[in-house]
């Protein structure tokens, strides 16, 4: 998983002072897991009565045992407190098949190669959804005509990729970004800067672009060859 920070995120402390793991937690993850509360309890050195108290809602296990109770279960320690259970189907770590996280308070933006739970300022991120670039009829109707379309155009051994979008400081848009088999080429903007970037071509399957208001928005590369639509080389 690739962080880009924008400011310093909040950690474990804050996370868990909205979560706590639950004994319905407990008792699902242990029955997916095919434990007993007595095995359970011999692999994190407690009673089975005091897994049992868990499971029944008449107590909580310490939050020294939380580390060693994931262990046992197979999960993360955020996985435990937010009862969200992930697999990643991503094992070969494609980047292309990425996700992407975005904090809304403070503006954090975390990559998986895979689902995970991803928590930041106290917030339980979701995955962005991208939209395609192309103009839409909502957001004709709304003003806002094409400013979400990403342009791509060849400049040497370079795509210059930019966007005809408001740079305030309200509404901007605040990455730009080129996503490969291999690897990511990120690009953080701010406001008052123009809506633009320069990334290498080798492997580039999609450029993303994320809006502060609407959210992300993808152009995939391999659209130009089936469409039949070319992009402008520039000499």
């Amino acid at each position: 998983m690739v962080h880009f920070p924008h400011t310093k995120s909040h950690g474990m402390e804050e996370f868990m002072t909205d979560n706590y793991v639950t004994g319905s937690v407990i008792k699902r993850l242990r029955e997916k897991k095919g434990l007993t509360q007595e095995e359970l309890a011999e692999k994190i050195f407690v009673t089975s009565k005091a897994v049992s108290k868990w499971e029944c809602g008449r107590g909580f296990p310490d939050i020294s045992l939380l580390e060693g109770l994931g262990r046992a279960l197979d999960v993360s320690v955020i996985e435990l407190l937010s009862g969200d259970c992930v697999q990643n189907k991503n094992r070969s770590s494609n980047m292309s098949k990425s996700l992407v996280y975005v904090c809304p308070v403070c503006g954090n933006v975390i990559l998986a190669t895979g689902e995970a739970v991803v928590s930041c300022c106290g917030i339980t991120l979701p995955p962005q959804e991208p939209e395609d670039s192309e103009v839409n009829l909502d957001e004709a109707e709304s003003g806002i005509g094409n400013a979400h379309k990403i342009n791509i155009e060849i400049v040497e051994d370079e795509y210059f990729v930019s966007l005809s979008h408001p740079m305030t400081k309200d509404h901007y848009i605040s990455f730009i970004a080129a996503v490969g088999a291999g690897g990511v080429q990120f690009v953080k903007l701010y406001p008052e800067q123009n809506a633009e970037a320069r990334f290498k071509i080798d492997g580039v399957k999609k450029i993303l672009a994320y809006c502060n208001r609407h959210g992300l928005f993808e152009e995939r590369i391999n659209k130009f060859t089936k469409s039949k639509r070319s992009l402008k080389i520039i000499l």
